[in-house]
């Protein structure tokens, strides 16, 4: 059971490390669908908060390509995730963007159920929030 969470950790990681040429090749490129499904609808397709929920939202979504710009030329990679995964946010607090670990977390229970404890959800949502990341990083303005 260790060796198949090391393995969805391992795979996590070497996920985050692909660079946008690698995913590009690829028929799937994991973090632009999760992105497409999950987010642009408030951040738009390109990204900078003109999505078609827009104007439902109490706080107009960011412009997610000027997250590095506006921190010195460095993604905050740290802070996204948590904000992403929603680390740290009350159960009933004020939030206008979706808590995305408890979504990934709750899509992924039957799975969990069907393979009897030889399935590493936490696995799979970091591996989920880092392959967005690692997109999200893709749309900065350089």
């Amino acid at each position: 059971m260790k060796s198949s969470n090391a393995k969805v950790s391992l795979m996590a990681v070497a996920l985050a490390l692909c660079s946008g040429a690698v995913l590009a090749q690829q028929k799937y490129d994991f973090g632009k669908l999760e992105y497409d499904t999950n987010c642009a609808v408030c951040h738009g397709m390109d990204g900078k908060g003109n999505g078609s929920l827009r104007e439902l939202l109490r706080v107009s979504p960011p412009d997610l390509t000027q997250l590095a710009r506006k921190n010195q030329g460095i993604l905050p990679m740290g802070r996204l995730y948590e904000v992403i995964d929603g680390a740290g946010v009350p159960s009933h607090g004020t939030r206008d963007m979706p808590i995305w670990g408890r979504t990934y977390q709750a899509e992924h229970a039957q799975n969990l159920l069907e393979a009897r404890g030889n399935y590493d959800a936490p696995g799979l949502v970091r591996a989920r929030i880092l392959a967005l990341l690692e997109y999200i990083n893709r749309l900065q303005a350089r």
